[in-house]
């Protein structure tokens, strides 16, 4: 249930922005979502739908999304590979000394403002 915690902060922070910036109208905003966020998709875009009324600079605005895979680096075989297919052990060398280097991130990539 992080989705409305992150969806208000990201409202927030774009109307602040937008006050900063004189911006009067926000057309899109682009955030990269990673594959083990936790974030539910559908979940997060009912979220912003229900946030962006509550800010001007929003109402109009549409929400897109892009998947960043989830990429996992083996520290035994020094070898990376896709984490949800395989999980947590390296599926080269069977190691479980692993972690995750991408996959887990929320970012705004882009906004549109006029």
């Amino acid at each position: 249930m992080h989705e409305m915690g992150i969806v208000t902060h990201l409202a927030k922070t774009l109307d602040e922005l937008s006050k900063e910036q004189n911006i009067t109208k926000i057309g899109s905003v682009t955030l990269q979502i990673g594959e083990v966020s936790g974030i539910l998709t559908d979940y997060f875009t009912d979220c912003w739908d229900y946030f962006k009324g509550r800010y001007p600079v929003l109402k109009d605005s549409v929400l897109k999304l892009e998947t960043i895979p989830a990429v996992t680096w083996c520290n035994h075989c020094k070898r990376t590979y896709p984490t949800v297919q395989y999980g947590k052990e390296c599926p080269y060398c069977h190691s479980g000394e692993t972690w995750l280097l991408k996959g887990s991130e929320c970012i705004i990539k882009e906004i549109e403002a006029e």
